[in-house]
């Protein structure tokens, strides 16, 4: 049984305690390695590697930094069959997706960093002949990185780089429920060469060593993706320390389709943007709102196309639509496709679980699901859900959307699928998200700001945003 340990000051180390969690395979349900539970014994270790680190990774000339950054990114190139097997068996996640959008972003993520730790730069304010002005930008110092289960390594790269690209040592937490690619990670980081104490990886759950690595006293600052509960714990815990912290949450995002939207490639995109990766992506649709006139249309052609989706093997490279992450996710989900109906939901496609004959005979399989009939505030138009369950509805002109689209505590993304530009941009300004795409769903630039509004979490990810949030500022006044 394959056991994966932490990484501190450039080394494997077995927990402290000696402690393991089991690891499952989602395809199959079945153990496949263990994963060290860590606890407050091995978060000082770690303190104390990245201590001994920080003030040599901040003095090292941005340029030096970018350079192994670099090789740091084609490494994950290097070892990208590797990785999206290891995430294709750790998620439950069709390998060719994993290949296609984990491996590539990953490494995107890591290159795009070293990039901007050259470019990043700072304000000068001149203050004529009395004086001048300049800021500084300094790492805040030891870090912590908290990511999810869903996208691993491409939104653990997402919140490492670019606090290593500003000078700070980094003590990351993968999701104790696929910390594979983080394990192999770890080894590519002692391959090329990342100084000791750089980057430390803790595994485990999250009382027994996410809650400790937010309180402690030498961490300043905390990037966390996940849950919306757990995002406000986080807050409640480094709020009265006067902490840095982002937080990126929940979402229950919607679709807005209008009559006069691009029909087939409207129905493609949205069918994507409702179940890739089975739904579990913090920015997939849940809610499908389409303009009365082709609601029946679209909804059979929304239909036709989700029926076409292969599920199946993850290993498989035909596999379309893979395993939900665990036993437990998998409850949840499919308790919501139950509740669905008994809030007075018709299931119009999918529903049901899935049994696959030969290995995966005992895997979390749920088809893609398709519910219209639901109220506006019932809970599973209201709740975040995560899985392969979307609801479709139909509205009467842009106010109606307008007023459904807000209609939650969630704020993370939207889509708007129209060829009146002016309605586009109208909506745009209007709608309560963070990020708004139009005619498009996932098309991302890495240099813009990437986050959430109400419940959907604090903060920015992305470009500058990310390289400010890992650093202070600080001014210099010089008089003449």
């Amino acid at each position: 049984m394959q056991k994966i340990h932490n990484y501190i000051n450039g080394e494997f180390i077995a927990p402290v305690d000696g402690k393991y969690l089991d690891n499952y395979e989602p395809a199959t349900g079945q153990i496949y390695s263990q994963i060290a539970q860590s606890n407050a014994n091995d978060l000082e270790l770690a303190v104390k590697a990245a201590e001994l680190a920080q003030q040599d990774w901040a003095d090292l000339p941005s340029e030096q930094r970018s350079i192994l950054l670099m090789k740091l990114a084609a490494a994950i190139e290097s070892a990208s069959e590797e990785l999206a097997k290891a995430e294709a068996i750790d998620n439950g996640k069709p390998i060719s997706f994993a290949r296609n959008v984990d491996c590539y972003r990953s490494a995107a993520n890591i290159r795009f960093f070293a990039n901007a730790a050259t470019q990043f730069s700072t304000d000068c304010h001149d203050m004529g002949k009395i004086g001048v002005n300049y800021t500084l930008r300094q790492p805040v110092g030891i870090v912590a990185c908290i990511s999810p289960w869903n996208l691993p390594l491409y939104l653990f790269t997402w919140k490492i780089a670019p606090a290593l690209a500003t000078g700070n040592c980094v003590i990351a937490k993968p999701s104790e429920i696929t910390p594979m690619t983080a394990f192999i990670f770890s080894r590519l980081c002692i391959e090329v060469g990342i100084p000791k104490g750089v980057i430390n990886i803790l595994h485990g759950s999250g009382p027994s060593i996410g809650a400790p690595l937010v309180d402690h006293p030498k961490v300043k600052a905390v990037s966390f993706t996940g849950g919306s509960a757990t995002g406000r714990a986080i807050a409640a815990s480094v709020a009265p320390k006067l902490k840095k912290f982002s937080l990126e949450l929940g979402g229950k995002n919607p679709s807005l389709v209008f009559a006069d939207c691009n029909f087939e490639a409207t129905v493609k995109e949205v069918v994507r943007s409702a179940f890739s990766n089975q739904g579990q992506i913090c920015l997939c649709a849940s809610r499908i709102y389409v303009e009365q006139s082709i609601y029946e249309k679209f909804k059979s052609a929304f239909v036709e196309l989700v029926e076409q989706i292969k599920i199946g093997d993850p290993l498989d490279e035909t596999t379309q639509h893979g395993a939900l992450v665990s036993q437990a996710h998998f409850d949840k989900v499919y308790s919501y496709i139950q509740l669905a109906q008994q809030e007075g939901g018709k299931i119009i496609s999918g529903g049901k679980k899935v049994t696959l004959s030969g290995r995966c005979g005992k895997g979390y399989f749920i088809e893609p699901t398709l519910v219209e009939g639901l109220s506006d505030d019932c809970r599973v138009n209201q709740e975040e859900v995560f899985g392969p369950l979307c609801s479709i509805q139909p509205f009467i002109d842009e106010k109606d959307a307008l007023s459904k689209a807000n209609g939650t505590e969630y704020g993370l993304a939207v889509s708007i699928w129209s060829q009146d530009i002016s309605r586009c941009h109208r909506l745009s300004s209007q709608l309560d998200f963070g990020i708004v795409w139009i005619n498009t769903w996932l098309l991302r630039d890495l240099r813009t700001p990437f986050g959430g509004m109400k419940s959907s979490g604090m903060g920015r990810e992305g470009g500058f945003e990310a390289m400010r949030f890992f650093t202070e500022p600080k001014n210099v006044c010089i008089k003449y």
